[in-house]
């Protein structure tokens, strides 16, 4: 718990951050202020102390570089592994029926809560998930906020720092909404007790979704260019903020009240479609799939919209995505030795590739090893010199990219009756995994039997070709009514689970609960979600 009293202020740290993503030389930290609304009353004699060294809030943005600077501070929340970056897969993945842990044991057992669909509203990485993504909204309000205090040489500095921070701002709200449903919406530095008591209650999630609209719309609309050049990679693109609307379209569409389904679709369709056209490519099957996730390629290839930077053997800004998948006694991920499983994939995923799909041999390996014999996650790989025995390597993490925008839009066409389209979108992925296109894939009686519609077929497509990539989770809840989604989920074989039991799942699982040092503050207010 963060005390009320905490100061408001920007803290100066000189950073050796990297190029691609942040300034060359002193970079921002902004300090989590504690208006993530996960605050407690303190006693009136408690003592408050400034940093010396600290800023306070209102002072800091004299200058156009001090934008920069605080943007630069909300790009750097991304990379917290509570919230939305590399590490955040348990989360996602791991709520889904992905990944897991076979151990109930360690840490508390907490980690297994996920994937066993036993989580309490106590679960100490549930909190740490929510302050993260609350510190990234954080940042961006106090960026947007600050940028109003001074006057910018070129009005379109101006708008590009600002499409930058609510395209930030818009991407945390949409993982908070989407999971936790209603949610507490702020949307400028609040900067007293008062302010912050008067901002402790959750909005309703279609408000929520009506904010992010307004914030991407402003991205679609902005004079950002399409694609980033190489030196900027890692910063908001105009081709990433069409993506991402298009996705929140959809998933308004797909999960919440019917009545502007086809309003919401046509939406969809128009901003997913900008996205595509912006490719600078002909068809997917021009891009290897191994070069997606291709650390000497993550800069130039052509299929990434939007992606956190990491630089290779940096101790403080390197990867270590690969050489933590990797299991014991495996080399292929990483030249650090793992005494572990790695990262741990359901044999319900293994099962749901199919025969001759090039991405299986990439993405996943059985490992071997005596205390392993299952298989682990390879589809991020750094295993070279420069990562090195302690794994700092140089994998991004692709948060956006154009076959998870094809198949997006495949859904969209679907929904809306063109199925011709949706197919043609569905067989470019395909076919660059070297499968059969789906008309003669539908012929095949197995796979009509797991796909018998184009729906499924979709869906199943994703899974293979954004697995691990904390999309699945999201696709099951948009293809799905929560109970269909508890029918999906219990039709599945318990022993594809291990240790996690498929049977837990129920009408409580479609959103987490929501932490209970939250409903503390006001039980009314932040009331809890049904079956917690």
């Amino acid at each position: 718990m963060v005390c009320t009293h905490w100061p408001v202020a920007i803290t100066l740290v000189p950073e050796s951050l990297f190029n691609q993503l942040l300034m060359k030389s002193t970079y921002i930290r902004i300090l989590f202020l504690g208006t993530t609304l996960s605050m407690a009353s303190c006693s009136e004699q408690f003592l408050v102390k400034t940093d010396p060294n600290a800023v306070a809030a209102a002072d800091f943005y004299q200058t156009e570089n001090d934008v920069l600077l605080g943007l630069n501070g909300a790009y750097q929340a991304l990379r917290n592994n509570n919230g939305l970056a590399e590490g955040s897969g348990l989360f996602a993945e791991q709520r889904s029926d992905n990944t897991g842990t076979n151990d109930n044991q360690s840490n508390a057992g907490e980690p297994f809560q996920f994937n066993d669909f036993s989580i309490l509203p106590s679960n100490t990485y549930l909190k740490s998930h929510w302050l993260a993504l609350y510190q990234i909204v954080t940042r961006a309000n106090q960026v947007l906020a600050g940028m109003e205090t001074i006057t910018f040489a070129n009005a379109q500095t101006k708008a590009q720092y600002q499409a930058e921070a609510k395209f930030i701002r818009a991407l945390a709200y949409f993982h908070l909404v989407r999971k936790w449903g209603d949610v507490p919406l702020v949307t400028k530095p609040l900067n007293s007790s008062d302010e912050i008591r008067a901002n402790t209650f959750r909005e309703k999630k279609e408000t929520v979704y009506t904010q992010i609209v307004a914030d991407l719309t402003e991205v679609a609309n902005s004079s950002l260019p399409d694609v980033q050049p190489v030196a900027q990679k890692g910063r908001v693109s105009k081709t990433a903020g069409n993506a991402l609307l298009g996705q929140v379209y959809l998933t308004m569409a797909t999960t919440l009240d019917q009545t502007n389904r086809t309003a919401n679709l046509n939406q969809a369709k128009t901003f997913l479609t900008n996205a595509y056209s912006k490719r600078t490519f002909g068809t997917l099957k021009e891009i290897p799939y191994a070069d997606v996730f291709d650390v000497t390629k993550k800069s130039t290839n052509p299929e990434i919209i939007f992606q956190i930077v990491y630089r290779q053997g940096d101790v403080n800004y390197a990867s270590g995505i690969a050489a933590s998948n990797q299991a014991q006694g495996e080399t292929i991920n990483s030249l650090r030795p793992n005494t572990g499983v790695g990262g741990n994939v359901t044999p319900d995923l293994v099962k749901d590739y199919e025969d001759g799909d090039t991405r299986k041999d990439f993405s996943i390996k059985f490992a071997n090893a005596a205390n392993v014999k299952d298989y682990f996650i390879t589809k991020f790989r750094d295993p070279s010199a420069a990562a090195g025995t302690t794994g700092w390597g140089g994998n991004d993490w692709i948060l956006i990219r154009y076959a998870d925008v094809m198949l997006m839009l495949a859904e969209v066409n679907l929904y809306l009756g063109d199925e011709t389209t949706a197919i043609g979108l569905l067989d470019q992925v395909r076919e660059r995994a070297k499968l059969p296109l789906y008309n003669t894939a539908k012929t095949n009686p197995t796979y009509s039997a797991k796909y018998p519609t184009l729906k499924l077929a979709i869906l199943h497509e994703r899974r293979v070709e954004l697995a691990f990539e904390n999309h699945r989770w999201f696709d099951l809840l948009r293809s799905f009514t929560p109970t269909e989604l508890i029918a999906y989920f219990q039709a599945k074989p318990q022993a594809d689970f291990g240790a996690a039991k498929v049977s837990n799942f129920g009408p409580k699982d479609y959103y987490y609960p929501v932490p209970f040092d939250e409903v503390k503050l006001n039980p009314e207010k932040m009331y809890q979600n049904p079956g917690y």
